[in-house]
């Protein structure tokens, strides 16, 4: 069969290299793309962005499956107009895709269903929002209300930080967030304090089926210091969510979630992510939910996944009222999967593009190296984005893993490359930092 996966980076790179490995599999077409696709004889990159013209060309093309990765398509409401032309898709409708594009959404529904969250309130007006700051202290974390491409969160650990936070969120606009009808809004929480892990579940409008755990590290720096990112780096399983923190997140965050959906009568298919904030006695608390799997935490459970995944999605986009994942087991790889982001120069504020890129080598069993901000140009590689590439390796245990990650990015050059060095510590570490 034909299927297409929409966008153009890590996480899309991945989800293509796993569809590709199945046997019902004719051809894969790809909507950008990027380098790494290009390259690959296995895709073809089809250059639409536009979600009609891209339905139009899908519907030529006798296009049998779609799997939209980025936010960006959901929130415009490309899965409506899949299915309204009778499209094969899978992801949430536009009304779904709140609970990732609007944060005012996401805690009001959470607030409205009892789903264990920081406590929050929601401000446009700077004048009140530099108030509450003062009243309730640092450290605190704000929020925009809108996509923000994974870097629309500042974790202020004083007051100034806080403060700077609102300004450039509602009256610079610096990070380009997409706001929401009625302009720029930010939400202002409490900090919680803990472990983070990422719990990622697909849905098909009724039943849940958990992907493999995962953890990635969103601070710039070793040791988790400097800016937030989109992601550094993660690994697979995360040993933070043990038996009893899964047991917990599925009963009280994401079955509530999805049964809250449906009751609010917008029914949720596709990935859906919670990041989760584990405190000292294991209880979790939800961060934020996005509407998609994680970059770059679906690169190392893409490796990790034995099960067809095109056997996967077509139970999940079963027509009818509801999919048929309740008959879907998966299987994972024993191995421990881990992610190293190769960024570019001035990541992430201003990345630097058109630097060329060398010595990625062959895939092997144990190795891949997923592309994201790679563009070819006159057959060579360049840098196009912040994040370039994602080292991914399996081996028998975190320590292993990342060391062959780090043997594998060595041999990798491009100007102004920047990576952290220590992806997976937490694990090694086996304590909450």
């Amino acid at each position: 069969m034909k299927i297409l996966v929409i966008g153009g980076g890590g996480r899309e790179h991945a989800l293509a290299w796993k569809l590709a490995q199945s046997p019902k599999t004719h051809k894969i077409y790809v909507a950008p793309g990027n380098g790494g696709t290009a390259l690959d004889p296995q895709f073809e990159n089809v250059d639409i962005t536009d979600i009609q013209q891209l339905r139009e060309w899908a519907l030529a093309q006798k296009i049998a499956l779609t799997v939209v990765g980025p936010e960006g398509p959901l929130a415009a409401g490309v899965v409506d107009e899949f299915r309204k032309h009778g499209l094969r898709v899978f992801g949430p409708t536009q009304a779904a895709a709140q609970l990732e594009s609007s944060k005012a959404f996401s805690k009001a529904f959470m607030k409205r269903h009892a789903i264990p969250t920081a406590e929050f309130e929601t401000f446009s007006d700077p004048v009140l929002a530099h108030a509450y700051i003062d009243k309730m202290g640092a450290p605190i974390v704000v929020k925009a209300d809108g996509l923000a491409a994974g870097k629309g969160v500042v974790v202020a650990s004083n007051l100034a930080e806080a403060h700077a936070a609102v300004d450039f969120m509602l009256l610079d606009n610096t990070l380009g967030v997409s706001h929401n009808a009625g302009g720029a809004r930010v939400v202002i929480e409490e900090f919680l304090a803990g472990e983070e892990a990422s719990f990622i579940v697909m849905v098909d409008g009724k039943n849940v089926l958990p992907l493999a755990t995962s953890q990635d590290h969103k601070r710039l720096l070793n040791g988790d210091l400097g800016p937030n990112t989109g992601g550094m780096g993660a690994y697979s399983p995360a040993p933070i969510v043990t038996p009893d923190v899964h047991a917990r997140a599925m009963r009280e965050i994401i079955l509530p979630t999805i049964r809250g959906m449906e009751k609010d009568g917008i029914p949720f298919s596709g990935f859906l992510y919670a990041g989760l904030m584990i405190d000292a006695q294991g209880k979790p608390k939800t961060l934020e939910f996005n509407c998609r799997m994680g970059d770059p935490e679906t690169q190392p459970i893409m490796m990790r996944l034995k099960t067809d995944l095109v056997d996967v999605m077509l139970a999940a986009t079963e027509p009818g009222p509801h999919g048929k994942l309740d008959q879907i087991e998966l299987e994972w790889d024993r191995r421990t999967a881990l992610g190293v982001v190769l960024a570019a120069h001035g990541y992430p504020m201003q990345p630097r593009k058109g630097d060329a890129i060398t010595g990625i080598p062959k895939e092997v069993e144990d190795a891949c190296v997923f592309h994201a901000g790679s563009t070819l140009v006159d057959g060579q590689l360049q840098t196009s984005g912040g994040r370039v590439l994602c080292v991914t390796v399996l081996a028998d245990n975190v320590r292993l893993a990342q060391q062959r990650a780090y043997e594998v990015a060595a041999g990798i050059r491009f100007d102004g490359m920047q990576y952290r060095t220590d992806i997976g510590y937490r694990a090694i570490k086996g304590t909450a930092a």
